[in-house]
C-alpha cells in the first residue's frame, strides 16, 4: 500500500484539489480511444451566476470558441422547486449566502473522453447534469443527496467523477458516460474539494465546515464543524486515512490559524501537498511522508483589504492554487487581495503581483505554459506566463466565473445554435 496510507494528506479541493489540481490538472479528461472522432483540447469556463459555460481556447491567445447553456432545464427544475417549501427553503438558502444573492447555476464541469459531452455541478439544483456539447440536450441527470452540490473531479481516464453534496457530507461517484452511481462516501462537515491520485486509486476530499457565518474570530473556530481530509479507496469507496490538519497546525504553533483547507496541489511525484486555509493570505506546505507541515508562505496584503474576517466571500482571503507541470512554480489567486503572483516553489519567493479582481480559481494551461486565473470581480481569465510571473492576456467571460477545468471538444465543434 502507498505510504500515504500509514502517513498522509491534508483536508481542503480541489480542492482540497484537496481544491486541488493534480499538476497539469486530473487531465483534460482523458484522451479518446483510437480511431475516435479527432478532438480539440480547450479550456471550460464556469459562469456560476450566469449558468453558462464558456469554451475558449486551451493556451496561446485563450479566445473564446463558444458558450453553453448549462441550465436548458431551468423552467422545469424552478417549477420542482416552487412546488416543494423545502427544496424552496433550500435553494433560498444558497442564493442568499454562499451565493451572495445570486444563484449558483455551475460550479464545476469535465467534459468526457470523446469530447461528445460536459458534466456539470449545478449547487442551486442540487444535481450533475451531462450536457450533449452537439445539441445542447441533457443526457443524464443525477441529484445529489441533500440540498447543494458542489466541487467535483475526474479520474485520470476520464470514466468517473466524483462530485461532493455539501449539505449531506455525502460524495457520490458517477459513471461520466451514463449518471449511473458507482458509489458513495461520507465525509467530515461541507465536503468540498475532491481530487484522485495519478494512479485512480484514491480519492481525497477536503470538508471545509461551515463558512457562512459571521462566527470567524479565532476563538470561535470551534463553531466551523468537523473539518479533515477523508482518503478513500476509488474502487471499494473505504475510508483508508483521515487527515485532521488541526493538530498538524496546532504542532507548528499555528493554533489561529483555520484548518480548513480551501485550494491546493500535489507536488509531481505526489510527495508534497501546497494547500490554502480560510482566513489566510498564503499557503502551506505538508510533507506526505512525514505527516508534517514543513513550510508556511505568507503573501503581502493588499492595503486596501480590510482585515474584517466577516467580509471574506465565504471565509476565504486566498482561493485558488495550482502548480507547474515540472513543479517548479506554485501560482496562487489572492481572492480578497485583488492579485495573483506566481511563487518559486525552492524558495517560496513570490513573483510581480498581478492585478486581479476577486480571482477565484487557478489552473495550468493546455501547454503547460500560463497559469489561468479566473476573475470572478471583472467577468474575465485572465492567463500569467509561468516563467516570467507577468500578465500574458485577458478574455472576457460570462458573469461570475470560478472554477475553469482543461477538457476536451470535437475538432470541429460550434456552440449548438450556432
Amino acid at each position: 500500500m502507498p505510504a500515504f496510507t500509514t502517513r498522509h494528506l491534508c483536508s481542503v479541493a480541489a480542492a482540497l484539489v484537496l481544491t486541488v489540481t493534480v499538476p497539469a490538472t486530473a487531465a483534460s479528461a482523458a484522451t479518446a480511444a483510437p480511431g475516435a472522432a479527432a478532438l480539440r483540447e480547450v479550456m471550460f469556463v464556469g459562469n456560476n451566476w450566469d449558468g453558462t459555460a464558456d469554451v475558449i481556447k486551451s493556451s496561446g491567445d485563450f479566445a473564446k470558441i463558444g458558450r453553453i447553456n448549462v441550465v436548458p432545464d431551468k423552467d422545469q427544475r424552478m417549477a420542482e422547486i416552487n412546488a416543494d417549501p423545502i427544496r424552496w427553503i433550500a435553494f433560498m438558502t444558497i442564493r442568499n449566502s454562499v451565493g451572495e444573492g445570486h444563484d449558483q447555476f455551475v460550479d464545476d464541469m469535465y467534459s468526457t473522453p470523446d469530447g461528445s459531452s460536459v458534466v456539470v455541478s449545478r449547487p442551486s439544483f442540487a444535481d450533475v447534469v451531462s450536457i450533449d456539447l452537439s445539441t445542447g440536450a441533457i443526457n443524464w441527470r443525477f441529484p445529489v443527496s441533500g440540498f447543494r452540490s458542489d466541487h467535483m473531479a475526474v479520474s485520470p481516464d476520464g470514466t468517473r467523477v466524483a462530485v461532493s453534496a455539501s449539505t449531506s457530507n455525502t460524495v457520490h461517484v458517477l459513471d461520466i458516460n451514463t449518471g449511473k452511481q458507482l458509489g458513495s462516501y461520507s465525509t467530515g462537515d461541507k465536503p468540498h474539494e475532491n481530487i484522485f491520485t495519478k494512479d485512480g486509486k484514491y480519492i481525497y476530499t477536503m470538508s471545509i465546515g461551515e463558512v457562512n457565518t459571521a462566527l470567524d474570530a479565532p476563538w470561535l473556530d470551534w463553531t466551523k464543524g468537523d473539518r479533515r481530509v477523508t482518503v478513500v479507496d476509488a474502487t471499494t469507496f473505504q475510508q483508508v486515512k483521515v487527515i485532521d490538519m488541526r493538530q498538524r497546525l496546532d504542532a507548528i504553533g499555528l493554533s489561529d490559524y483555520s484548518d480548513a483547507v480551501r485550494p491546493a496541489v500535489l507536488s509531481p511525484d505526489e510527495s508534497k501537498l501546497y494547500f490554502q486555509v480560510s482566513f489566510f493570505n498564503g499557503f502551506f506546505e505538508y510533507d506526505i511522508a512525514t505527516d508534517k507541515i514543513t513550510r508556511t508562505k505568507t503573501l503581502p496584503k493588499n492595503p486596501a483589504t480590510s482585515d474584517d474576517r466577516t467580509t471574506f466571500v465565504n471565509d476565504s482571503r486566498h482561493h485558488g492554487l495550482s502548480m507547474s507541470p515540472d513543479g517548479s512554480k506554485l501560482c496562487v489567486a489572492g481572492t480578497m487581495d485583488d492579485y495573483a503572483t506566481v511563487v518559486n516553489r525552492a524558495t517560496l519567493q513570490e513573483g510581480p503581483l498581478v492585478t486581479a479582481s476577486k480571482p477565484y480559481w487557478a489552473t495550468v494551461s493546455g501547454d503547460g505554459k500560463s497559469c489561468v486565473v479566473s476573475e470572478s470581480g471583472t467577468d474575465q481569465v485572465t492567463a500569467i506566463d509561468f516563467a516570467t510571473g507577468r500578465k500574458v492576456v485577458s478574455v472576457p467571460v460570462g458573469d461570475h466565473p470560478q472554477r475553469v477545468r482543461l477538457g476536451h471538444v470535437a475538432a470541429d465543434w460550434t456552440s449548438p445554435g450556432d
